[in-house]
């Protein structure tokens, strides 16, 4: 039976063989429903290959879109859009290009997972 954390809105976010204090203190049995859901849970993709990413860009239609902002942004900016070998879902990049677009959490993630998949 483990030792669980739990975000601010309650879901489980982390899972502990040991008692951690102050953060993981309520411990559940191993049959719990919302224990289980968290650990079958698939991972959550945290990069994709340039390929993927760009061909994702075009099957949702944002290639241009996004080579638009990306020509607004600084050299360092253009450069690792043009010449990353990989997409990192969390870096400065992703997060400033998502947010100037208008893209949720869920949506950036949804973004990832399909990219994942080509």
């Amino acid at each position: 039976m483990p030792f669980v954390s739990r975000s601010d809105d309650g879901a489980i976010d982390g899972v502990f063989e040991q008692l951690q204090e102050g953060t993981a203190e309520e411990f559940l049995p191993d049959d719990d429903a919302a224990l289980i859901a968290f650990l079958d849970a698939p991972p959550k993709v945290s990069s994709v290959s340039a390929r993927q990413f760009r061909l994702q860009l075009r099957r949702a239609k944002l290639i241009d879109q996004v080579k638009a902002w990306v020509a607004q942004q600084d050299e360092e900016t253009q450069d690792s859009f043009e010449y990353s070998r990989d997409f990192v879902r969390n870096s400065p990049m992703m997060e400033a290009g998502f947010a100037a677009m208008g893209f949720t959490v869920e949506q950036q993630d949804a973004f990832f997972e399909a990219a994942a998949k080509l």
